[in-house]
C-alpha cells in the first residue's frame, strides 16, 4: 500500500466520525473529520510529511517554512519539517497563534527567529470555508512572510478552495471529504 492509501486508511479508521456536529464554520454536519485523531498518531506522521512534501514539490512550491493556525496545523507542520530532513530541501515549522501573547515578544507567529521574506506554505487540517487558513495567511503576511499557497489534509468542498482562490492563492488538498466517504 502506498503512503496515500495508508494515510486514507488511518483517517477512515480514526478521524471520520458520524453524528450531529457543529463545525467551526457554524454549519451543522452529519460527518465530522477530527484530523487530530490521525495527525497525532505516530504511524501517520511520516505519511503526512511525505505526502505534503510531494504535493508542494508537484506544485513547484519551494517553501523555507510551513505552518498554520494552531492547533490543527501544528502536527502537520512538524511532520513536514521532520520528513524534510530526508529530502533535498530542509523546511522549518511555525505556529500561528489565534490570539496575541500578552507578554514576552507578543508574537502571533512562533518558531522562526526571522520571518521577513521567508517563503512559506500555510497548512490546514480540515478546510471548510477557508477562514482559518486565511487568518493564518494574514498573520504570516503581517510579519513579512511570502505565502506561496495553502495545503490542507481534507477539503470538505464547502467553499474553502474558492475563498482561498478569491484571496489570490492556490490550494492543494490531500483528500476530499467525498473521497473519504466513498471509502
Amino acid at each position: 500500500m502506498d503512503d496515500r492509501a495508508r494515510l486514507k486508511a488511518v483517517l477512515l479508521r480514526h478521524s471520520v466520525l458520524r453524528g450531529d456536529f457543529l463545525l467551526a464554520s457554524g454549519k451543522r454536519s452529519k460527518v465530522y473529520v477530527d484530523c487530530r485523531l490521525t495527525t497525532l498518531r505516530a504511524e501517520a506522521m511520516p505519511l503526512i510529511g511525505r505526502l505534503f512534501l510531494r504535493r508542494m514539490r508537484d506544485r513547484g512550491w519551494q517553501p523555507a517554512a510551513v505552518g498554520g493556525l494552531t492547533m490543527g496545523a501544528d502536527p502537520l507542520a512538524c511532520a513536514v519539517a521532520r520528513e524534510s530532513l530526508g529530502s533535498d530541501r530542509r523546511i522549518d515549522a511555525f505556529v500561528v497563534r489565534k490570539a496575541g501573547k500578552g507578554h514576552g515578544r507578543k508574537r502571533f507567529v512562533e518558531g522562526l527567529a526571522e520571518t521577513q521574506g521567508v517563503r512559506c506554505v500555510v497548512l490546514e487540517d480540515v478546510c471548510t470555508t477557508g477562514g482559518s487558513a486565511l487568518r493564518a495567511v494574514e498573520r504570516a503576511r503581517d510579519v513579512g512572510m511570502q505565502v506561496l499557497g495553502v495545503c490542507c489534509m481534507v477539503d470538505r468542498e464547502q467553499g474553502g478552495g474558492a475563498t482561498i482562490a478569491a484571496a489570490g492563492l492556490e490550494m492543494e488538498a490531500l483528500f476530499t471529504l467525498r473521497e473519504l466517504l466513498q471509502g
